[in-house]
């Protein structure tokens, strides 16, 4: 007897003669996260890119800052090449080192905080920040007004430090430097009754440790992302996301031959015996309401 071609083969040769319908891959439709304000330092952080520019050398600076949201403190202001994932990758572990870890950080829904094309928008660095216990909060599209305080402090950086921009890096990087010393110990603040950022900050209690991988003692098993997002399950490839390359997920079957794929506590969606990639379930980070503007 003849054995039947395995399922891979008869889907190839059935793709090469057009007899295949291909999905149309899904956007994901970023619509913010849950705003929680801060009442203490670390309880929540504030990030993003101030807006390129273009130094004295013609090259394009992007400068990334973070700051605390109940003291306004400046952590950090950093003038990048670009804004790809490895630059900001080193800011914020440098971030995390000098000053711990904090409860939650908010940004927009733009690249590297966001993956518009991965699962919920999951992005590397926002996976990174989940394994290591911080909570996501996104702004909602078009709502700048929802980070407005790290929005005035990005008016007052621009002024003071990009007119006229320096000739190169190592100089435009300088006057961030002397920006940060007089915005948090010599600038005093009318919303903190004041006092300078620096007299309310400190350093938060949470310190920096590369994350353990997570357990899942209640799936049936776990298994490793690939390089390419793939869940391999025997000689079955399931397409998950890339964002999630390389690491630990739980799987459980849920129904008759559908199993659930989580990672962390957040139950990330399905597949069955039929389908090679994982649709999708309720968003865990969606909001029922997202605030207009920003909770005080």
């Amino acid at each position: 007897m003849i054995p039947p071609p395995a399922v891979s083969t008869i889907h190839a040769a059935l793709d090469r003669n057009g007899l295949v319908k291909r999905r149309k891959r899904r956007r994901y439709e970023a619509c913010g996260t849950p705003l929680v304000a801060a009442h203490a330092p670390n309880g929540l952080w504030c990030a993003d890119y101030k807006g390129e520019f273009l130094l004295g050398n013609r090259q394009y600076c992007y400068p990334l800052t973070i700051t605390d949201y109940r003291s306004r403190y400046l952590l950090a202001c950093e003038g990048l090449e670009s804004t790809k994932s490895k630059f900001a990758f080193s800011v914020f572990e440098r971030a995390f080192r000098d000053f711990g870890l904090p409860g939650a950080i908010r940004t927009d829904n733009g690249v590297p905080f966001a993956a518009p094309w991965a699962m919920f928008g999951l992005s590397r660095l926002a996976v990174w920040w989940l394994r290591l216990g911080i909570r996501l909060q996104r702004i909602k599209p078009g709502k700048p007004q929802q980070n407005g305080r790290h929005e005035r402090m990005h008016l007052t950086l621009k002024n003071e430090t990009t007119k006229p921009a320096a000739f190169n890096f190592l100089q435009q990087q300088e006057r961030f430097e002397d920006f940060i010393r007089v915005y948090n110990q010599e600038r005093p603040h009318q919303a903190l009754g004041g006092l300078y950022p620096a007299e309310i900050y400190t350093p938060s209690a949470r310190p920096y440790v590369p994350p353990c991988d997570p357990e899942y003692p209640f799936h049936d098993r776990t298994v490793r992302i690939t390089r390419c997002g793939r869940i391999c399950v025997g000689s079955r490839k399931i397409n998950l996301s890339t964002s999630l390359a390389e690491q630990l997920v739980g799987i459980r079957e849920v129904d008759d031959q559908v199993w659930q794929v989580s990672f962390l506590e957040y139950e990330l969606g399905y597949f069955d015996r039929d389908q090679d990639r994982v649709e999708p379930g309720p968003n865990p980070f969606a909001p029922d309401t997202v605030l207009t503007m920003c909770p005080e």
